[in-house]
């Protein structure tokens, strides 16, 4: 029994380890060795995976020239689907669902969104604090709600990620926990709903690594 409803999101430490932490790398061995070796039906999907979010990230980044300027968002956006993945699995650590992990992701890549934006683009970050069409009454305003919009941002990217991780998760184990006093027929029943429910995460894992990697696309696009 849990002393904890959350008790499933610890880290739990092992001669003064957090070795659930291994979780986030250890899953490489998962991947089919045929992967690594030659052009395998995995490794052409995961092509075409990848050059579907190239297209889709060039575009939103407005850089036609660059051919290497979305590398960066699609490896997040693999980083983030594995380690969602890998949470799915029985007696895993889910990385994602923490914000150490989230923040760690979002909060480098703001910071050298902004860096970059006001160090080089200084007009038109200033421009983009007062939307285009703005009475000049409402203009100081409209400079402290985007000012406070764009500081917030990488922990909109964090806690989004986060709290989609946890939602899904602990309602499977709320539902798994009844499964000790409930009768056979309920059980059926259970088993068919958390299926469903892992259906559904895994569409959740899918999307939210999307999201975050779409959002990070446009918030870079914003300073240039």
């Amino acid at each position: 029994m849990m002393m904890n409803l959350f008790s499933s999101f610890d880290p739990t430490s092992n001669f003064n380890l957090s070795l659930n932490w291994m979780s986030t790398m250890i899953g490489l061995l998962m991947i089919p060795p045929m992967f690594w070796l030659i052009p395998s039906r995995i490794n052409f999907m995961w092509t075409k995976i990848i050059m579907t979010l190239h297209k889709e990230f060039k575009m939103l980044t407005k850089q036609y020239k660059s051919q290497g300027n979305t590398l960066i968002f699609i490896s997040l956006f693999s980083i983030i689907l594995f380690n969602n993945f890998i949470g799915l699995f029985p007696y895993i650590f889910t990385s994602t669902s923490h914000m150490v992990l989230t923040l760690s992701l979002a909060l480098p890549l703001w910071m050298s969104f902004m860096m970059y934006g006001w160090i080089n683009n200084t007009i038109h970050m200033l421009a983009h604090l007062v939307p285009q069409g703005t009475p000049p009454v409402l203009m100081p305003f409209m400079v402290c709600i985007e000012t406070i919009s764009n500081l917030i941002r990488p922990g909109t990217l964090a806690i989004r990620l986060s709290a989609n991780m946890i939602a899904g998760h602990l309602l499977m184990t709320l539902l798994g926990n009844t499964g000790t006093s409930i009768t056979l027929m309920m059980i059926n029943i259970l088993i068919l709903v958390q299926l469903m429910l892992l259906t559904l995460e895994t569409a959740v894992s899918i999307i939210q690594s999307y999201v975050f990697a779409v959002l990070s696309t446009l918030y870079s696009s914003e300073t240039n």
